[in-house]
Protein backbone atom coordinates (compact mmCIF):
# COMPACT_ATOMS: atom_id res chain seq x y z
CA UNK A 1 0.00 0.00 0.00
CA UNK A 2 1.13 3.05 -0.79
CA UNK A 3 1.81 5.80 1.81
CA UNK A 4 0.46 9.11 0.62
CA UNK A 5 2.22 12.05 0.05
CA UNK A 6 3.09 14.33 3.36
CA UNK A 7 3.34 18.45 1.83
CA UNK A 8 5.63 21.14 3.86
CA UNK A 9 3.77 24.34 3.78
CA UNK A 10 6.07 27.28 5.29
CA UNK A 11 3.85 29.99 7.16
CA UNK A 12 5.15 33.25 7.32
CA UNK A 13 4.51 35.66 10.25
CA UNK A 14 6.41 39.13 10.84
CA UNK A 15 4.25 41.58 12.51
CA UNK A 16 1.37 41.16 15.50
CA UNK A 17 -1.35 41.38 13.33
CA UNK A 18 0.25 38.62 11.37
CA UNK A 19 0.04 36.21 14.48
CA UNK A 20 -3.51 36.69 15.06
CA UNK A 21 -4.02 35.61 11.57
CA UNK A 22 -1.39 32.46 11.35
CA UNK A 23 -2.66 30.90 15.16
CA UNK A 24 -6.12 29.57 13.23
CA UNK A 25 -4.32 28.48 10.31
CA UNK A 26 -1.18 26.82 11.98
CA UNK A 27 -3.72 24.89 13.51
CA UNK A 28 -5.80 23.86 10.68
CA UNK A 29 -2.86 22.87 9.03
CA UNK A 30 -1.10 20.69 11.92
CA UNK A 31 -4.18 18.71 12.02
CA UNK A 32 -4.40 17.44 8.84
CA UNK A 33 -1.75 14.03 7.83
CA UNK A 34 -0.66 14.96 4.86
CA UNK A 35 0.47 18.84 5.57
CA UNK A 36 3.57 19.70 7.33
CA UNK A 37 3.42 23.08 8.69
CA UNK A 38 6.70 24.90 9.63
CA UNK A 39 6.80 28.92 10.91
CA UNK A 40 9.23 31.35 9.65
CA UNK A 41 9.35 34.53 11.98
CA UNK A 42 10.99 37.10 10.20
CA UNK A 43 11.33 39.40 13.11
CA UNK A 44 9.86 42.38 11.32
CA UNK A 45 8.49 43.02 14.89
CA UNK A 46 11.26 42.27 17.09
CA UNK A 47 9.99 43.25 20.76
CA UNK A 48 10.61 39.57 21.42
CA UNK A 49 8.86 40.19 24.98
CA UNK A 50 6.16 41.38 23.63
CA UNK A 51 6.33 38.72 20.66
CA UNK A 52 6.33 35.60 23.86
CA UNK A 53 2.78 36.98 24.87
CA UNK A 54 1.20 36.67 21.75
CA UNK A 55 2.39 33.25 20.76
CA UNK A 56 1.27 32.24 24.54
CA UNK A 57 -2.32 33.81 24.78
CA UNK A 58 -2.68 32.54 20.77
CA UNK A 59 -1.21 28.86 21.37
CA UNK A 60 0.91 29.59 18.44
CA UNK A 61 4.01 27.07 18.19
CA UNK A 62 7.33 28.39 18.92
CA UNK A 63 8.78 29.85 15.35
CA UNK A 64 11.08 26.82 13.97
CA UNK A 65 13.19 29.78 12.19
CA UNK A 66 13.53 33.27 13.12
CA UNK A 67 14.98 35.26 10.85
CA UNK A 68 15.29 38.37 13.16
CA UNK A 69 15.87 41.25 10.60
CA UNK A 70 14.64 44.06 12.94
CA UNK A 71 13.90 47.48 12.05
CA UNK A 72 14.36 49.75 8.68
CA UNK A 73 12.51 52.08 6.29
CA UNK A 74 9.71 49.43 3.96
CA UNK A 75 12.82 49.09 1.65
CA UNK A 76 15.15 48.40 4.27
CA UNK A 77 12.80 45.79 5.81
CA UNK A 78 11.72 44.22 2.71
CA UNK A 79 15.19 43.69 0.91
CA UNK A 80 16.92 41.98 4.84
CA UNK A 81 14.17 39.57 4.54
CA UNK A 82 14.74 38.47 1.38
CA UNK A 83 18.17 38.09 2.13
CA UNK A 84 17.72 35.87 4.99
CA UNK A 85 14.76 34.02 3.22
CA UNK A 86 16.27 32.86 0.15
CA UNK A 87 19.03 30.51 1.95
CA UNK A 88 16.13 29.12 3.95
CA UNK A 89 14.29 28.01 1.15
CA UNK A 90 16.79 26.75 -0.79
CA UNK A 91 18.24 24.89 2.08
CA UNK A 92 14.43 23.22 2.91
CA UNK A 93 11.93 23.95 0.17
CA UNK A 94 8.57 23.94 1.08
CA UNK A 95 5.96 22.43 -1.64
CA UNK A 96 3.81 25.94 -1.07
CA UNK A 97 4.53 29.41 1.32
CA UNK A 98 1.21 30.80 2.92
CA UNK A 99 1.76 34.37 3.69
CA UNK A 100 -1.05 36.44 5.49
CA UNK A 101 -2.31 40.43 5.53
CA UNK A 102 -0.19 43.44 4.34
CA UNK A 103 2.98 43.83 5.92
CA UNK A 104 6.57 43.96 4.27
CA UNK A 105 7.30 40.85 5.57
CA UNK A 106 4.67 39.34 3.62
CA UNK A 107 5.71 41.02 0.33
CA UNK A 108 9.41 39.87 0.94
CA UNK A 109 8.52 36.36 0.93
CA UNK A 110 6.16 36.52 -1.73
CA UNK A 111 9.01 37.56 -4.04
CA UNK A 112 11.49 35.11 -3.19
CA UNK A 113 8.58 32.32 -2.91
CA UNK A 114 8.33 33.49 -6.93
CA UNK A 115 11.63 33.69 -8.11
CA UNK A 116 12.29 30.13 -6.91
CA UNK A 117 8.92 29.10 -8.31
CA UNK A 118 7.19 28.15 -5.01
CA UNK A 119 3.92 28.31 -5.04
CA UNK A 120 2.04 31.41 -2.81
CA UNK A 121 -0.89 31.02 -0.86
CA UNK A 122 -2.39 34.57 0.35
CA UNK A 123 -4.77 35.02 3.20
CA UNK A 124 -6.16 38.06 3.32
CA UNK A 125 -5.92 38.85 -0.48
CA UNK A 126 -7.98 41.34 -2.32
CA UNK A 127 -8.45 44.15 0.32
CA UNK A 128 -8.07 47.73 -1.07
CA UNK A 129 -7.97 51.36 0.23
CA UNK A 130 -7.13 52.49 -3.34
CA UNK A 131 -4.36 54.79 -1.36
CA UNK A 132 -1.07 53.69 -2.63
CA UNK A 133 0.59 56.67 -0.16
CA UNK A 134 -0.09 53.20 2.38
CA UNK A 135 3.15 51.04 1.91
CA UNK A 136 0.24 47.96 2.89
CA UNK A 137 -1.68 48.76 -0.02
CA UNK A 138 1.60 48.85 -2.68
CA UNK A 139 2.23 45.03 -0.56
CA UNK A 140 -1.53 43.82 -1.33
CA UNK A 141 -1.16 44.72 -5.03
CA UNK A 142 2.03 42.63 -5.51
CA UNK A 143 1.69 39.90 -3.30
CA UNK A 144 -2.04 38.92 -4.92
CA UNK A 145 -0.72 39.65 -8.36
CA UNK A 146 2.27 36.72 -7.61
CA UNK A 147 0.46 34.42 -5.38
CA UNK A 148 -1.45 30.91 -6.54
CA UNK A 149 -4.38 31.16 -4.32
CA UNK A 150 -6.10 33.72 -2.79
CA UNK A 151 -7.81 33.85 0.34
CA UNK A 152 -10.73 36.20 0.07
CA UNK A 153 -12.02 37.39 3.80
CA UNK A 154 -15.48 39.77 1.90
CA UNK A 155 -17.44 39.56 -1.51
CA UNK A 156 -15.86 42.87 -1.97
CA UNK A 157 -12.51 41.81 -2.30
CA UNK A 158 -13.38 39.27 -5.44
CA UNK A 159 -14.70 42.26 -7.13
CA UNK A 160 -11.25 43.75 -6.33
CA UNK A 161 -9.35 40.85 -7.75
CA UNK A 162 -11.56 39.90 -10.67
CA UNK A 163 -11.18 43.70 -12.06
CA UNK A 164 -7.21 43.35 -11.78
CA UNK A 165 -7.48 40.36 -14.13
CA UNK A 166 -6.85 37.67 -12.05
CA UNK A 167 -7.91 34.33 -12.69
CA UNK A 168 -11.21 33.77 -10.72
CA UNK A 169 -9.78 30.13 -10.65
CA UNK A 170 -7.27 31.32 -8.54
CA UNK A 171 -9.53 32.82 -5.87
CA UNK A 172 -11.43 31.26 -2.76
CA UNK A 173 -13.66 33.34 -0.49
CA UNK A 174 -12.93 31.35 3.06
CA UNK A 175 -13.90 34.32 5.90
CA UNK A 176 -11.70 35.85 8.10
CA UNK A 177 -9.21 34.16 9.86
CA UNK A 178 -9.39 37.29 12.17
CA UNK A 179 -13.05 35.92 13.86
CA UNK A 180 -11.33 32.70 13.69
CA UNK A 181 -9.28 34.02 16.61
CA UNK A 182 -11.35 35.91 18.42
CA UNK A 183 -13.91 32.87 18.71
CA UNK A 184 -11.36 30.54 19.82
CA UNK A 185 -10.60 33.69 22.36
CA UNK A 186 -13.73 34.95 23.51
CA UNK A 187 -14.26 33.06 26.65
CA UNK A 188 -10.32 33.41 27.74
CA UNK A 189 -10.62 37.74 27.48
CA UNK A 190 -9.09 39.58 30.53
CA UNK A 191 -11.20 41.24 32.18
CA UNK A 192 -10.96 45.40 32.03
CA UNK A 193 -10.93 45.59 35.70
CA UNK A 194 -8.30 43.62 36.00
CA UNK A 195 -6.41 45.00 33.18
CA UNK A 196 -6.96 48.58 34.41
CA UNK A 197 -5.26 47.51 37.56
CA UNK A 198 -1.97 46.12 35.61
CA UNK A 199 -1.95 49.63 33.65
CA UNK A 200 -1.93 51.68 36.63
CA UNK A 201 -5.32 53.12 36.42
CA UNK A 202 -6.38 55.45 38.82
CA UNK A 203 -9.11 55.02 41.43
CA UNK A 204 -11.15 57.90 39.74
CA UNK A 205 -11.07 56.93 35.98
CA UNK A 206 -12.10 52.90 37.59
CA UNK A 207 -15.17 54.79 39.29
CA UNK A 208 -15.73 56.80 36.13
CA UNK A 209 -15.33 53.74 34.14
CA UNK A 210 -17.86 52.00 36.28
CA UNK A 211 -20.33 54.28 36.02
CA UNK A 212 -20.59 55.77 32.50
CA UNK A 213 -18.20 52.67 30.76
CA UNK A 214 -15.29 53.93 28.70
CA UNK A 215 -13.59 54.08 25.42
CA UNK A 216 -10.97 52.28 23.70
CA UNK A 217 -8.65 53.70 21.33
CA UNK A 218 -5.84 52.96 19.10
CA UNK A 219 -3.46 55.64 16.56
CA UNK A 220 -0.45 54.16 14.57
CA UNK A 221 -0.94 54.97 11.33
CA UNK A 222 1.81 57.56 9.72
CA UNK A 223 -1.17 59.78 8.51
CA UNK A 224 -2.01 60.64 11.92
CA UNK A 225 0.67 60.50 13.85
CA UNK A 226 3.42 61.95 11.91
CA UNK A 227 2.38 65.28 11.45
CA UNK A 228 2.67 67.08 15.08
CA UNK A 229 -0.57 69.38 14.05
CA UNK A 230 -2.59 66.83 13.14
CA UNK A 231 -1.82 64.50 15.83
CA UNK A 232 -2.21 67.57 18.38
CA UNK A 233 -5.96 67.94 17.20
CA UNK A 234 -6.56 64.42 17.73
CA UNK A 235 -5.13 64.38 21.38
CA UNK A 236 -6.98 67.17 21.90
CA UNK A 237 -10.14 65.63 21.32
CA UNK A 238 -9.49 62.78 23.06
CA UNK A 239 -9.38 64.75 25.74
CA UNK A 240 -12.37 66.21 25.01
CA UNK A 241 -14.01 63.08 24.53
CA UNK A 242 -12.64 61.88 28.19
CA UNK A 243 -15.09 64.96 29.78
CA UNK A 244 -17.84 62.66 28.51
CA UNK A 245 -16.81 59.05 28.48
CA UNK A 246 -13.53 57.66 29.99
CA UNK A 247 -10.48 56.75 27.22
CA UNK A 248 -7.87 53.89 27.75
CA UNK A 249 -5.22 54.49 25.08
CA UNK A 250 -2.76 51.36 24.41
CA UNK A 251 -0.15 53.71 22.74
CA UNK A 252 1.92 52.42 19.82
CA UNK A 253 5.70 53.26 20.09
CA UNK A 254 5.76 54.95 17.19
CA UNK A 255 2.43 57.08 18.74
CA UNK A 256 4.69 57.40 21.85
CA UNK A 257 7.84 58.66 20.32
CA UNK A 258 6.29 61.38 18.19
CA UNK A 259 3.76 62.64 21.60
CA UNK A 260 7.03 63.15 23.11
CA UNK A 261 9.10 64.41 19.91
CA UNK A 262 6.30 66.86 19.74
CA UNK A 263 5.75 68.00 23.13
CA UNK A 264 2.44 66.96 23.24
CA UNK A 265 2.03 65.34 26.60
CA UNK A 266 0.52 68.01 28.36
CA UNK A 267 -2.71 67.77 26.06
CA UNK A 268 -3.46 64.09 27.80
CA UNK A 269 -2.03 65.67 31.40
CA UNK A 270 -5.54 65.92 33.59
CA UNK A 271 -7.65 64.63 31.11
CA UNK A 272 -9.65 61.44 31.93
CA UNK A 273 -7.36 59.16 29.74
CA UNK A 274 -5.21 56.24 30.92
CA UNK A 275 -2.34 55.52 28.44
CA UNK A 276 -0.40 52.24 28.31
CA UNK A 277 1.79 50.34 26.44
CA UNK A 278 0.68 48.32 23.91
CA UNK A 279 -1.66 45.26 25.48
CA UNK A 280 -1.57 41.62 24.58
CA UNK A 281 -4.28 40.13 22.39
CA UNK A 282 -6.77 38.97 25.35
CA UNK A 283 -6.61 41.90 27.30
CA UNK A 284 -7.35 44.15 24.06
CA UNK A 285 -9.92 41.55 23.37
CA UNK A 286 -11.45 42.20 27.33
CA UNK A 287 -11.45 45.86 26.26
CA UNK A 288 -13.26 46.02 23.09
CA UNK A 289 -16.32 43.62 23.64
CA UNK A 290 -16.55 45.66 27.01
CA UNK A 291 -16.09 49.07 25.44
CA UNK A 292 -19.62 51.26 24.89
CA UNK A 293 -16.89 52.42 21.45
CA UNK A 294 -13.63 52.12 19.47
CA UNK A 295 -11.30 55.20 17.92
CA UNK A 296 -8.72 53.37 15.96
CA UNK A 297 -7.18 53.61 12.64
CA UNK A 298 -6.65 49.79 12.82
CA UNK A 299 -8.18 47.69 9.89
CA UNK A 300 -8.08 44.46 12.05
CA UNK A 301 -9.99 46.07 15.23
CA UNK A 302 -12.17 47.64 12.05
CA UNK A 303 -13.13 43.87 11.55
CA UNK A 304 -13.21 42.73 15.61
CA UNK A 305 -15.77 45.58 16.44
CA UNK A 306 -17.36 44.51 13.70
CA UNK A 307 -17.67 40.80 14.89
CA UNK A 308 -18.31 41.99 18.69
CA UNK A 309 -21.20 43.95 17.69
CA UNK A 310 -19.17 47.01 19.31
CA UNK A 311 -19.74 50.99 17.40
CA UNK A 312 -16.20 51.83 15.98
CA UNK A 313 -14.77 55.06 14.43
CA UNK A 314 -12.34 54.97 11.91
CA UNK A 315 -9.94 57.78 12.18
CA UNK A 316 -9.03 57.52 7.89
CA UNK A 317 -10.21 58.90 4.78
CA UNK A 318 -10.40 54.98 3.41
CA UNK A 319 -10.13 51.45 4.65
CA UNK A 320 -9.51 48.20 2.39
CA UNK A 321 -12.43 46.65 4.48
CA UNK A 322 -15.53 48.11 3.53
CA UNK A 323 -17.96 45.08 4.80
CA UNK A 324 -16.89 46.50 8.21
CA UNK A 325 -18.87 50.00 6.95
CA UNK A 326 -21.74 48.47 4.90
CA UNK A 327 -22.38 45.50 6.96
CA UNK A 328 -20.92 45.63 10.51
CA UNK A 329 -20.54 48.45 12.73
CA UNK A 330 -17.53 50.70 11.79
CA UNK A 331 -17.98 53.68 10.35
CA UNK A 332 -15.49 56.14 8.48
CA UNK A 333 -15.03 59.34 9.66
CA UNK A 334 -11.90 60.84 8.29
CA UNK A 335 -8.95 62.96 10.20
CA UNK A 336 -11.05 66.22 11.17
CA UNK A 337 -11.30 66.31 15.26
CA UNK A 338 -14.73 67.93 14.64
CA UNK A 339 -15.97 64.72 13.06
CA UNK A 340 -14.25 62.52 15.36
CA UNK A 341 -16.16 65.00 18.06
CA UNK A 342 -19.74 64.22 16.21
CA UNK A 343 -19.42 60.84 15.75
CA UNK A 344 -18.90 60.13 19.80
CA UNK A 345 -21.82 62.21 20.58
CA UNK A 346 -24.03 60.38 18.16
CA UNK A 347 -22.83 56.91 19.58
CA UNK A 348 -22.92 58.02 23.46
CA UNK A 349 -26.97 59.57 22.47
CA UNK A 350 -27.98 57.45 20.39
CA UNK A 351 -26.19 54.49 20.51
CA UNK A 352 -24.23 54.24 17.50
CA UNK A 353 -24.24 52.11 14.60
CA UNK A 354 -25.88 48.68 14.80
CA UNK A 355 -24.61 45.52 12.19
CA UNK A 356 -24.72 42.37 11.74
CA UNK A 357 -21.80 39.76 10.99
CA UNK A 358 -20.67 39.45 7.40
CA UNK A 359 -21.10 36.01 5.78
CA UNK A 360 -18.90 33.62 6.43
CA UNK A 361 -17.48 35.14 9.41
CA UNK A 362 -18.21 31.98 12.03
CA UNK A 363 -15.18 31.21 12.93
CA UNK A 364 -14.15 28.51 10.12
CA UNK A 365 -12.00 30.40 7.84
CA UNK A 366 -8.66 28.08 8.72
CA UNK A 367 -10.54 25.07 7.79
CA UNK A 368 -11.59 26.09 4.65
CA UNK A 369 -8.22 27.06 4.04
CA UNK A 370 -6.69 24.02 5.15
CA UNK A 371 -9.04 21.82 2.88
CA UNK A 372 -7.96 24.13 -0.62
CA UNK A 373 -4.57 24.49 0.51
CA UNK A 374 -4.78 20.57 0.41
CA UNK A 375 -6.48 20.14 -2.52
CA UNK A 376 -4.31 22.23 -4.23
CA UNK A 377 -1.30 20.42 -3.18
CA UNK A 378 -2.90 16.91 -4.34
CA UNK A 379 -3.65 18.03 -7.92
CA UNK A 380 -0.14 20.17 -8.91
Amino acid sequence: MTTPPRFKVDCIVGARPNFVKIAPVMRALAARPGLVPRLIHTGQHYDFVMNAVFFEELGIPAPDINLEVGSGTNTQQTARIMLALEPVFLASRPDLLIVVGDVNSTLAATLVASKLLIPVAHVEAGLRSRDRTMPEEVNRLATDCLSDLLFVTERSAIDNLTKENIDPARITFVGNVMIDTLHACLARAIAPARTFGEIGAAEGFVKAADAKGFGFVTLHRPSNVDDPVKLGALLGALAEISKRLPLVFPAHPRTRGMIAAAGLDALLDGADIVTAPPLSYLRALGLMRAARLVVTDSGGIQEETTALGVPCLTVRENTERPATIDEGTNTLIGTDPAALLAGVDEILTRGGKAGRIPHLWDGRAAERIADAVEAFLRRA
